[in-house]
């Protein structure tokens, strides 16, 4: 397999996984966050930063690469990693989130998707082997299988036939994966909020073997309670060997909470789309520095924190930047934001080493959120 997982330990007071996912652009130490570079470049960061903070893998959208600048001139400069200059790993979603988001703009069929293009308003088709075809292009480490996200709330019928759909979009994208050799092709886990189907669906992807699996879905406007309660139901029932990644997940809540109930992967926009807002994350929670009370503010974002913006620049700077609509404030925004959510992971790595991931987790989220507050406000 292109891609292979390995189990180093698990924790004993939690359950929670330690692992390696090995892939042919290096090994990655899991639980990891992977930072999302929708279009080939993670907002406002050099692949250098990203490094430099301790990135090894990196996710680029399939629907968004496929309309700009089009998969073919990206297999003609080598594939992504070639293109952006990127020796990581990287990961492919399939394009199926867009099929939600822009349910506006779509029509769903047996065969595939017909929508219209966002930027042109061309129309547009993309099924399970267009999908596969695309991402083969790109040259990701790994790619995704082509599924459908319902909404929430959604009729139960209606669930039932788009996880079914979804399942045989997975076979057809298996038999058109052309490069199982260099990319590991993931199945995802549908079946919204039910118990029942989202166990069905896990025994329907798990037959087919593949290198990963990821639980979809989620994140979609349901209740963290909820969300928790889908991956109690369907995370244990995935393989042990393989790795396990819930997709659109990145609130520090979401990301220590989903450790616990057994994932390794995870993904998300949030740090980079609120660190554009002047919204940061800190070892005392949320702080959102373009506020009125920072102008005078020459302390640093987080005084815990030993990131690049944190080491020279103060609060009432990077306010001034961001109230200024200078780039440079964006860039050293989302630098902080994406240290915050590594450091994290790392941070949740080693309390699984030292069987103390419960601990950790009461103790940050009282830091994080404040004693005694409620963990169900998004960030």
């Amino acid at each position: 397999m292109a891609v292979r997982y390995e189990l180093i330990k698990t924790c004993r007071q939690s359950g929670a996984r330690l692992g390696r996912l090995h892939t042919p652009h290096g090994t990655i130490e899991t639980p990891v966050f992977m930072p999302v570079g929708t279009l080939a470049t993670v907002k406002t960061m050099s692949p250098e930063e990203l490094r430099e903070m301790g990135s090894g893998i990196l996710l680029s959208n399939t629907y968004h690469l496929f309309l700009r600048p089009g998969h073919e001139i990206v297999r003609e400069a080598g594939g992504l990693h070639r293109f952006m200059n990127w020796d990581g790993a990287v990961l492919t979603d399939s394009g199926g989130f867009q099929v939600f988001s822009l349910s506006n703009l779509r029509q769903i069929t047996e065969e595939g998707v017909s929508f219209r293009s966002h930027l042109s308003g061309k129309p547009l088709f993309i099924s399970p082997e267009k999908s596969v075809e695309i991402q083969n292009a790109l040259g990701a480490d790994i790619i995704m299988a082509f599924d459908e996200c319902p909404p929430y709330p959604a009729d139960r019928n209606y669930v039932r036939q788009s996880m079914d759909r979804t399942y045989r979009w997975l076979q057809r994208c298996v038999a058109a994966h052309q490069r199982p050799e260099t990319q590991a092709l993931f199945g995802i886990v549908q079946g919204g909020m039910d118990k029942d189907l989202r166990q069905e669906s896990v025994r329907q992807v798990t037959e087919l073997d593949l290198p990963g699996y990821a639980v979809g879905g989620l994140s979609v406007g349901e209740p963290k309670d909820l969300m928790y309660q889908v991956l109690e139901d369907a995370a244990p029932l995935l393989p042990t060997d393989k790795p396990r990644y819930l997709m659109g997940v990145g609130s520090p809540d979401a990301l220590v909470e989903g450790v616990m109930r057994g994932i390794d992967m995870f993904d998300c926009v949030l740090p980079t789309r609120i660190a554009r807002n002047g919204t940061t994350m800190t070892s005392r929670g949320r702080l959102v520095v373009r506020n009125a009370r920072y102008a005078r503010d020459f302390s640093p974002l987080d005084p815990d924190c030993d990131c690049y913006t944190c080491r020279h620049y103060t609060r009432a700077y990077l306010r001034h930047l961001i109230k200024a609509d200078e780039t440079f404030g964006l860039r050293l925004t989302t630098y902080h934001n994406l240290y915050f959510l590594f450091q994290l992971m790392e941070q949740v790595r080693e309390a699984i080493r030292r069987d103390r991931l419960s601990d950790f987790r009461d103790s940050f989220f009282e830091s994080y959120y404040g004693p005694g507050e409620e963990r169900r406000r998004g960030f």
